[in-house]
């Protein structure tokens, strides 16, 4: 079974420098039917304007994912990490038993648009960690979250897995699924045909019950598949 999440029925905030759509409850937008798939908890897919950015602010027992889609991020966290995250690239942020930073758009032209992912980890309490990873000369279905960091992905404290998908028009990927697991797919850019559901850019879907996840793309189309406790 596949129950979509359309784009426009996502939430919506804008507070002039970010324009943030919420796939699930966040901020102030709530919705009890939308709280999250498993562990997964928020997909923000926000826009930037150029200058501005998140000023430094605290999170806790929680697993932050930044992907980035177009623009750069510069972060600042209290672990001492400084860095800048282009296109392409993926950070991991382990929030543990309490983590301060920012995220700012450093261009003084261009805009930032990158996905803000949460996923709630298996244990509490843990030393905060930060991670980045190009993964942007990548094609086809690549694993680039996994709770070993298997294979070149990025570790993260949850039995939770991130693939990406990056496919031309008419290109197929597919996944088998585990009994027991969650599936949860969404489209970052393009049109993405999921076991005959055709999702566009915005667009997500929960899967449940299958027992092959047949990923075809219509244009050329980025997205992400979550597989979930």
């Amino acid at each position: 079974m596949i129950t979509t999440r359309l784009a426009q029925d996502r939430g919506h905030a804008n507070f002039g420098w970010l324009d943030s759509h919420h796939t699930f409850s966040f901020g102030s937008y709530y919705d009890p039917r939308h709280m999250g798939v498993s562990a997964l908890r928020v997909i923000n897919d926000d826009r930037v304007v150029a200058g501005a950015g998140f000023d430094t602010h605290r999170h806790r027992d929680m697993e932050i994912i930044s992907y980035v889609l177009e623009g750069t991020i510069e972060h600042k966290d209290s672990t001492g990490t400084h860095s800048q995250l282009k296109a392409g690239e993926v950070q991991v942020m382990s929030a543990g038993r309490g983590i301060a930073h920012s995220e700012y758009n450093p261009s003084a032209k261009d805009g930032l648009h990158f996905l803000q992912i949460w996923i709630e980890p298996a244990v509490d309490g843990i030393a905060p960690g930060y991670v980045q990873q190009d993964f942007s000369g990548l094609r086809g279905k690549n694993l680039i979250v996994s709770p070993d960091g298997r294979d070149g992905s990025l570790p993260i404290h949850q039995d939770a897995s991130v693939y990406q998908l990056k496919l031309a028009a008419g290109e197929e990927a597919s996944h088998e699924a585990t009994a027991g697991r969650s599936y949860y797919v969404h489209v970052a850019q393009g049109s993405l045909r999921v076991n005959e559901v055709l999702l566009n850019t915005g667009d997500g879907a929960e899967i449940a019950g299958e027992a092959l996840i047949r990923l075809q793309a219509e244009g050329e189309t980025e997205a992400l598949l979550f597989e979930l406790p």
